[in-house]
């Protein structure tokens, strides 16, 4: 025991100074500081880490990101962070994080096990793959870090920036779009899918993510994937993108469809991103053609391709494989600050340039005696986003509060409420509205909007995934 520590303490110090001398990338091969030869070895470690790597130690991290919580065990070996920049060229690098891949590493020392007067190997590997190794005649379980890669990635990432400017049109976010995994693609692991909500990005679940790496027993059953899409579109077009992109992953990851990881899913979605995630466990039926249109599709005046894209808005089918769902301060029954002088404010900043929305505009025009009175302006103008969407009495929003999960999907409803307000509300959703019939389980805590950052509502989650 005493010899296993002593060899974790100068993996350390040694570290630290290489470190210091290197801290631009490490590929494997020699390493050389202060006269002192090493052979670098990537052991077990994603294949989206691609050398040159970003190292460093886990201990010198920071938590800020997660409030200063650290997911860490002791063991043989010392923990580091590690980073790699995204590399669309190589397989399924589109669904690598717009920063990069980044991992939880641990290091060790060991002799050249061919050669004996061979430079010493420092050793790279993923303590989730290679759990012990044997030193001699005993195995040593090694340390590891779960939080540290991740604080650092978010430390540089450029996402915080750009979240508002996604709900004023800003190109940033639209350009960044998509489903991003957040570690190796497991096929028997069951995918976590967080969808963020208006004006916000995908770092808002850090705390979330953290606490699910940081307990064995989530980190094996579940992978993480998040969401990230421009908030300035209209609900249903915002729905039918996010089905998009886990289609596109889909394919590249399951092509045949027969992973274990189709079935099980959860989806965890905070404000606007609970409502979507509400709506892709829902059947539509004809109830939200017929709040919007007076006939049916085929006695539309329209193109093929504007028709199939209408049909494809206001028609669609449960999402195949979702298991069970967390809604999160979100406002199924329409939110009224979207009503608010400040919403209309923000709504006519909002972008029109949805090639959905054109095709709405289109139809529109030509159809005018087909289309519901009380839509009819605003479908020819175009004037439908994100927040118009939003608004308590706009009829296709109205239309999809009949719509509920079937059976075979468990949901979950977490609210927030403000002490002291005179109505029931968390400041943006009212309670009534964050909360729907069936189900399995309904949590009230006193808070403001970011539920997400509240420790209770991070206990709950992990309660549900539990389950």
């Amino acid at each position: 025991e005493a010899a296993a520590t002593l060899a974790t303490q100068a993996a350390a110090e040694l570290l630290s100074r290489l470190l210091q001398q290197h801290p631009h990338g490490w590929s494997p091969g020699l390493l050389q500081a202060d006269g002192i030869h090493l052979q670098v070895e990537f052991r077990q470690v994603s294949p989206w880490l691609v050398p040159p790597v970003r190292i460093r130690l886990a201990r010198d991290v920071p938590m800020d990101a997660f409030g200063g919580e650290r997911f860490a065990r002791p063991g043989f070996g010392v923990p580091v962070a590690a980073l790699s920049p995204r590399h669309d060229d190589e397989p399924y690098g589109r669904l690598q994080p717009l920063f990069g891949a980044f991992r939880n590493l641990t290091a060790w020392i060991e002799p050249d096990p061919a050669q004996s007067d061979a430079p010493p190997i420092l050793v790279l590997a993923d303590p989730q793959k290679i759990g012990a190794i044997a030193i001699g005649p005993d195995r040593r379980q090694l340390a590891s870090d779960t939080s540290a890669a991740y604080a650092w990635a978010m430390r540089i990432s450029k996402l915080a920036r750009t979240g508002l400017w996604g709900l004023i049109g800003g190109e940033a976010i639209e350009h960044r779009a998509g489903l991003y995994l957040l570690e190796d693609y497991d096929p028997d692991k069951r995918p976590l899918v967080m969808i963020h909500g208006l004006g916000s990005i995908p770092l808002i679940w850090a705390h979330l993510s953290n606490a699910v790496w940081g307990m064995d027993e989530l980190r094996a059953r579940y992978q993480i994937w998040q969401v990230i899409y421009p908030t300035d579109e209209p609900l249903l077009v915002t729905r039918s993108r996010i089905q998009g992109y886990l289609d596109a992953a889909w394919q590249m990851l399951d092509a045949d469809g027969d992973a274990p990881a189709r079935s099980g899913a959860v989806l965890v979605g905070h404000s606007l991103g609970g409502v979507i995630a509400r709506l892709l466990c829902v059947d539509s039926g004809d109830a939200l053609w017929n709040a919007a249109f007076l006939v049916p599709p085929g006695s539309l005046d329209a193109s093929v391709e504007d028709l199939e894209v209408i049909k494809r808005l206001f028609s669609f089918h449960s999402y195949p494989g979702i298991a069970r769902a967390v809604f999160l301060a979100a406002p199924h029954r329409g939110s009224p600050s979207a009503a608010t002088p400040l919403g209309q404010v923000t709504r006519a900043l909002v972008g029109r340039r949805t090639a959905e929305v054109h095709a709405l505009q289109r139809v529109a025009m030509a159809n005018p005696d087909a289309i519901r009175p009380e839509l009819l302006h605003t479908f020819q103008q175009g004037w439908i986003n994100s927040i118009a969407t939003l608004q308590s009495e706009q009829p296709v929003r109205r239309a999809t509060e009949s719509l509920l999960p079937p059976a075979g999907i468990s949901f979950h409803t977490i609210a927030g409420v403000q002490p002291g307000r005179r109505q029931q509300t968390d400041g943006v959703v009212p309670l009534d509205s964050a909360q729907i019939p069936g189900a399995v389980s309904c949590l009230v805590v006193e808070d403001g909007h970011r539920l997400h950052d509240n420790p209770q509502v991070v206990a709950e989650v992990l309660r549900i995934l539990r389950l």
